[in-house]
């Protein structure tokens, strides 16, 4: 059983259900609204505890109600969070999101205590990053933490996998330079390599611009046609499993949250967890609202 760590972002959801998405100016009615957990770290925290792993996490709330529901719904799924810190005089971080018919989302985030915490903090859990087998963090909370964190799990050996969202067009090279795998989505891989991916010929071109930031595997994320994964020694595309998305919410994180529960850290059984990633995030996609839609492994059967 893997132990993973996650470094980043809580927030409270607020989702709206509507036909469409309003034009400037237009007005909608919406026809549902539900408030969750989420937040990209914590989303992917928790699909990696449902996917079998020991996992903590790192990260801050504000001290409200959010803040306290939020630490609630983690501890219930038993997600060590000795290592979220509550930030005085500081909103819980939230965010807005819009999901139409066809399953499609816009979300507004405000990061609120996610922003609130660095390396100070990070310092202070030094011992939950040394026993993990993984960390994990995105670009959802303060960089600095997210730097210390990834030296001291170098430090320490252990594996580092950065879900460079939202995307930077630069990210700082100290931090690539502890960086063992990134996953990116089409989009972020654009941005940050400038390679627009059309095609298997420009996802080999944008893999070889993220190696050359000294970064060992890259996974480009591909939504409903799998993922694309390139090391020195492999490559390819594991396709994604056939369903109708009724919601996107947090398939990315559940994605990279299943995946590290299952992938061995000398990255010998990559495809493979891969494939158990696009399943769990497969699941995840048929259900509204990011952790709630997010599946256990006993919910995972493959065909």
């Amino acid at each position: 059983m893997n132990a993973v760590t996650v470094i980043g972002s809580i927030n409270m959801d607020t989702t709206l259900r509507l036909t469409k998405m309003p034009k400037p100016g237009e007005t909608l009615h919406t026809s549902d609204i539900f408030h969750s957990g989420g937040g990209k770290g914590a989303n992917q925290a928790v699909a990696a505890k449902r996917s079998g792993a020991n996992t903590a996490f790192i990260g801050a709330v504000g001290d409200d109600n959010e803040g306290a529901t939020l630490l609630d719904l983690l501890a219930k799924e038993q997600i060590d969070i000795s290592g979220i810190s509550t930030i005085a005089d500081t909103a819980t971080g939230q965010a807005m999101i819009m999901v139409d018919d066809a399953g499609e989302n816009s979300i507004l985030i405000h990061a609120g205590a996610n922003n609130a915490f660095h390396e100070a903090e990070v310092q202070q859990q030094k011992a939950l990053i040394e026993n993990s087998d993984f960390l994990i963090a995105q670009f959802e909370s303060s960089l600095d933490a997210t730097l210390a964190a990834f030296t001291l799990a170098k430090k320490a050996g252990k594996k580092t996998i950065l879900n460079p969202a939202p995307a930077l067009e630069t990210i700082p090279t100290e931090l690539l330079a502890q960086t063992d795998v990134i996953i990116p989505n089409e989009t972020e891989t654009e941005i940050i390599t400038g390679i627009e991916v059309t095609d298997e010929a420009s996802l080999f071109q944008a893999a070889t611009a993220l190696h050359q930031l000294g970064i060992e595997t890259v996974i480009i994320t591909l939504g409903s046609k799998g993922a694309f994964y390139h090391t020195a020694t492999q490559h390819g595309i594991v396709p994604a499993f056939k369903v109708k998305a009724v919601d996107t919410t947090a398939a990315g994180d559940t994605f990279i949250g299943a995946l590290s529960s299952q992938l061995n850290p000398d990255f010998s059984n990559l495809p493979e967890a891969i494939r158990y990633g696009n399943l769990a995030s497969s699941v995840a996609v048929q259900s509204y609202g990011a952790q709630p839609s997010i599946p256990r492994r006993t919910d995972l059967t493959f065909e």
